[in-house]
């Protein structure tokens, strides 16, 4: 897909999601467009970091072969000065298995699961897992992390509002897998770089 076609997919689909909510309209959205900045993620994520801001933790991941990730080391996010009080400082342990599904499948085309919003998404993929605090909370500290790496406006504006929209369904989907005995947080690792998730966890001793 070109640079060009992209940005016109992208406007298609962040225009008509964010016109659905009316928060905003197709001509804004356009705008916010042309002014997306040609910055690498390398770029993104140095800025970041040595800003002082709300995130903290190199992110490091394993990857099993079915595209489902487990962090290697903590993560945290602590609420910014202003931020609303009932955002809170989330820590997500090593180990936590994330399949990186805070962007809705729609987007995934223009909005890779492992874009530079990939810190906070797994922030929000953990709140929605472990679901101590309502999904709203969830939901906007996914989009206060965002703006702490810096994302574009239309960006963080398409996910949040993609999460609002769908988001019930995975957090509908996570209680019943935890109702049913599903665990996300491993203490053991493979060694093989074939293993999929899916036979890992048929093991009960790499869990915490």
């Amino acid at each position: 897909m070109t640079h060009r076609s992209r940005r016109e997919t992208f406007r298609a689909l962040a225009g008509g999601l964010l016109g659905a909510t009316s928060l905003a309209n197709e001509r804004s959205v356009a705008a916010g467009l042309s002014n997306i900045a040609e910055t690498t993620q390398k770029d993104w994520f140095d800025e970041v970091f040595s800003s002082g801001k709300a995130v903290k933790g190199g992110l490091h991941l394993y990857r099993f072969s079915d595209e489902i990730y487990a962090i290697t080391a903590p993560i945290s996010w602590i609420p910014n000065p202003g931020s609303s009080k009932d955002l809170r400082k989330v820590e997500v342990p090593a180990g936590f298995i994330t399949d990186f599904a805070s962007v809705p499948r729609i987007f995934w085309s223009v909005l890779p699961r492992d874009g530079v919003y990939v810190y906070p998404a797994i922030i929000h993929d953990y709140m929605y897992w472990v679901q101590d605090a309502v999904r709203d909370i969830a939901d906007e500290t996914l989009r206060e992390g965002m703006q702490d790496f810096k994302v574009d406006t239309v960006s963080i504006n398409a996910i949040y509002w993609g999460v609002r929209a769908g988001g019930w369904s995975a957090w509908a989907a996570n209680a019943k897998l935890k109702e049913g005995g599903e665990r996300r947080v491993i203490k053991k690792f493979p060694e093989d770089p074939l293993a999929s998730w899916f036979d890992w966890k048929k093991d009960p001793t790499v869990f915490e």
